[in-house]
């Protein structure tokens, strides 16, 4: 990983002339965020599956919802969010809200015991994510030398994901210690969300935007998502993302396979997101290199797999550990990699809008996939639901492949 002393791309190296090609500061201290913060959140996620499902005694169904919600809730946000970033050409201060509306539910789990106490707090911080993932990418986009988006969103995700990684170990610890301790995730959750925060407003520098000057309209903003050139990626999106099972329920059904205790569930995230750290930059620079939309179908590859595995009647700890890993590939070569597709795709002075319009579609597709995988749970159990989900992934990757192709050739 390597760090310029530059926030913005095209800066001169000196004697040579040349352009430094390195990864901005800004997006290290974003990453520096997402770090905190996933620490914080990824705490949260590792045991809400277990949590919801053995302490409060939530129905696959009602947990399928509950997860949709996670999934996709955000999706009211993102356009919101990255519009105003846009709009006002400074989209650290729109991130800053987001970041601490998540921050918040964290400390509000300690009173949150019901269904729909619970589905409130969940709502929050996901329309919390909703609102800065957008201008944060369009930060992270803005602040780099754009045949390198690919390596600088795989760095900020490398980030992103040792926190993601830690979280789970942290929950696990606590647990571990004081087994059925909840509370205490949730105070701990929220302390790394106030600090993920604070470096946020006082270190990441208020990097304005080409929308700052170009005042872009909210009609320009529509004609700009809604074009030609976004129109394929944005078809792309939602039907993987309708194909794409929440990590819980996979997590669940490893759980039931091989009857994991319930205080090592959390470490599945681990397996999951060490798989992710380890290829985020690889992938990302790989993705720079061969097309990310190539990069984008492989990955889903990985998930096709990842079904497979995990929908067989016995496992044991090694076809786990290879669940896991597949899973982190699919992250690694998707997260970072459709933002750093679209943000090619449309003007400088509507990355925000176009990066959040993506994320607005795999959103709303997945939480579609969650209502839909949780009912099928109930029906037929999780293994002949993931087989049929591993039957239509199968048809629509070629029919993807086939519709991004040429789609980076005019970026």
């Amino acid at each position: 990983m390597y760090v310029s002393l530059r926030d913005r791309p095209g800066s001169d190296s000196g004697k040579s002339g040349t352009t430094i090609r390195r990864v901005s500061s800004t997006v290290v201290l974003l990453g520096v965020v997402s770090l905190l913060t996933d620490v914080s959140s990824e705490m949260v996620a590792s045991v809400l599956p277990l949590y919801l499902t053995a302490a409060v005694g939530l129905s696959p169904v009602a947990y399928g919802f509950l997860d949709g919600m996670y999934q996709g809730v955000s999706a009211f946000l993102r356009i919101a969010g990255g519009y105003a970033g846009d709009r006002g050409g400074q989209p650290k201060w729109v991130a800053v809200l987001g970041y601490g509306a998540s921050a918040l539910s964290r400390i509000a789990m300690l009173v949150a015991t019901g269904f729909a106490a619970i589905t409130a707090v969940v709502t929050v911080d996901r329309l919390g994510k909703g609102l800065r993932t957008a201008p944060r990418d369009a930060l992270i986009a803005e602040a780099s030398d754009p045949k390198m988006l690919g390596r600088a969103f795989g760095v900020h995700r490398t980030l992103d994901t040792i926190g993601a990684a830690l979280g789970p170990l942290v929950a696990f610890a606590l647990l571990a210690a004081v087994p059925g301790s909840y509370d205490s995730i949730w105070v701990v959750s929220f302390a790394f969300a106030i600090v993920g925060v604070a470096v946020l407003v006082l270190f990441v520098p208020n990097l304005r935007t080409a929308a700052g000057t170009a005042r872009i309209g909210l009609r320009r903003t529509f004609r700009a998502v809604a074009g030609r050139r976004l129109r394929r990626p944005l078809i792309a999106a939602g039907v993987l993302g309708l194909l794409t099972v929440g990590d819980g329920f996979l997590y669940l059904s490893l759980q039931e396979r091989d009857d994991f205790a319930a205080v090592y569930f959390p470490l599945l995230y681990v397996g999951t997101n060490v798989a992710y750290l380890a290829l985020a930059v690889p992938l990302g620079r790989l993705a720079d290199r061969v097309g990310r939309a190539r990069v984008l179908v492989a990955g889903h590859g990985a998930l096709l797999a990842c079904y497979l595995l995990a929908a067989l009647p016995s496992g044991g700890l090694g076809l786990t550990l290879v669940v896991l890993m597949l899973l982190g590939v699919f992250y690694a070569a998707t997260d970072g990699v459709l933002p750093a597709l679209v943000s090619r795709l449309v003007p400088a002075e509507a990355r925000g809008s176009g990066i959040a319009a993506a994320q607005t579609v795999v959103a709303l597709a997945r939480f579609a996939s969650s209502l839909t995988f949780g009912l099928l749970w109930s029906l037929q159990g999780p293994a002949s639901s993931l087989l049929l989900f591993a039957g239509l992934l199968t048809a629509a990757i070629p029919a993807v492949a086939w519709l991004l192709r040429g789609v980076e050739a005019d970026a």
